[in-house]
């Protein structure tokens, strides 16, 4: 048990109660112990699949969790969605990026509900899920989520960002982007001068995730935009984008 969460909030996250608040508690759900509370029909050999992977990282955890809850036969991502456990709606996430049937549209559309969650552990779940196919289709995924930067919720404005950076976060690299970053100028300008501190940030690490094999491309776009468009937003993202470049 982390030592900074007191044991009664630790119960509350483990019987699914309550959501967590920040990551350190995120990363201290029981995994198994909630999904024995959430999902009581699962066999005693699938909850010890759980604990046998209790230290292994915390996305193969996420994963394995929706694999065990499909074997069962609860692997409806609906059912979860509206759970009031994060981790819980996590999982849905997870359910929606594993269903083989399903192509990339349908899975983008399909997560968009969880891409637009109030919590903030599920909005990175939600696309950290889908990454594998994202990896595999870069091109195909930013045509699907061009249209994603236009939307009214800077959730899902973010997440068509975040989705598609180039190293991202406990994330598989997307190797064309790295090398080729000017590929996804069209969602990049779209986003440009987004009013939501949220997405700056994301376009901003975009940037500079995509300087870190491409310094004078993203030097040359910045400089480019310096000149072209005078928001506060955009000064906010250049300054970002070059963090690691002074």
């Amino acid at each position: 048990m982390s030592p900074a969460i007191a044991a009664q909030r630790l119960h509350e996250l483990n019987t699914g109660r309550v959501a967590t608040t920040h990551l350190a508690e995120c990363l201290a759900v029981d995994f198994a112990a909630l999904l024995q509370v959430v999902a009581p029909e699962l066999a005693p050999e699938a909850l010890q699949r759980m604990r046998d992977a209790s230290g292994k990282g915390i996305t193969l955890r996420m994963a394995l969790a929706a694999q065990l809850l499909r074997e069962a036969g609860q692997g409806a991502p609906e059912f979860w969605q509206d759970h009031s456990s994060d981790t819980v709606r996590g999982w849905a996430c997870y359910l929606v990026g594993s269903d083989a049937r399903a192509t990339l549209a349908e899975t983008l559309q399909q997560m968009r509900t969880l891409a637009d969650d109030p919590h903030f552990g599920v909005r990175e779940w939600a696309w950290l899920a889908l990454r594998t196919d994202i990896v595999a289709a870069p091109m195909q995924a930013l045509e699907y989520l061009q249209p994603w930067t236009q939307e009214t919720s800077p959730y899902l404005r973010r997440f068509a960002c975040e989705a598609l950076r180039p190293r991202g976060v406990w994330a598989t690299h997307i190797a064309l982007f790295k090398q080729h970053p000017e590929l996804a100028l069209p969602m990049l300008e779209a986003l440009a001068d987004d009013p939501e501190r949220y997405v700056q940030d994301s376009v901003g690490n975009w940037l500079n995730d995509a300087g870190k094999t491409q310094p004078q491309w993203l030097r040359q776009l910045c400089t480019r935009w310096q000149h072209e468009r005078h928001s506060d937003a955009n000064a906010y993202i250049r300054k970002r984008a070059l963090r690691s470049f002074r």
